[in-house]
């Protein structure tokens, strides 16, 4: 298995990588905010993803995207193809993309928003906390991105103070300046906040209906 930061000519698995991480959200039932190839091929030319292959064989991928003038870079779209799951690949490429995006971007602000509880361990075992959406960029592009996730309603509803989905942090200026943690990620904590949200949101979204 190569790990790779992808260049343009990794630009022929752009199909399969926008078309896994969509059959991905659709299996799971989760918001995604949706990519084309041209978005994906895009950050291969500018250097800004990471790239797995087995051989000649896409096995996943993740790509940086870059807000408020290079303070602020999120880690996005990270996805393994459904053959190599279950193998630690996700934690590899998380990993990889971490380091690419510390060296690129020496100062950023890493950040990600996600709803999958597995991401959220592996960004708490890399050095992300918990914060608020305010903690986050308020570069409008980012935003903008989540207009095509299911849960975007939320979102505008809460003005973008709360989602589904869960806000963590890198910020490499705490991280010199604080004592290291050595906190596990609770997981039962984090499925339970997830299920009250799911059922408060949910919950007034029946009530406007009826």
């Amino acid at each position: 298995m190569k790990i790779l930061i992808a260049n343009k000519s990794h630009a022929k698995y752009a199909e399969i990588i926008c078309e896994t991480i969509a059959e991905s959200a659709k299996v799971r039932g989760t918001g995604i905010a949706r990519r084309t190839p041209e978005y994906v091929i895009t950050k291969m030319e500018n250097g800004n993803a990471i790239i797995a292959l087995d051989g000649d064989k896409f096995a996943g991928f993740c790509y940086i995207e870059v807000w408020g003038h290079d303070k602020f870079v999120a880690n996005s779209g990270l996805i393994v193809s459904p053959e190599y799951r279950n193998q630690g690949l996700a934690k590899d490429i998380k990993k990889a993309i971490f380091e690419h995006s510390k060296n690129k971007f020496p100062g950023a602000k890493i950040f990600g928003i996600t709803t999958g509880l597995a991401v959220m361990k592996i960004n708490y075992e890399l050095g992300y906390q918990p914060v608020p959406f305010s903690e986050l960029t308020d570069d409008e592009s980012f935003w903008k991105g989540c207009q095509t996730c299911k849960n975007y309603d939320i979102l505008t509803r809460t003005e973008r103070k709360m989602c589904l989905c869960t806000g963590m942090m890198y910020d490499p200026n705490k991280k010199k300046s604080e004592k290291p943690r050595h906190e596990t990620f609770n997981e039962k904590t984090y499925r339970r906040l997830k299920n009250i949200k799911q059922t408060l949101f949910y919950k007034k979204e029946k009530d406007k209906k009826e």
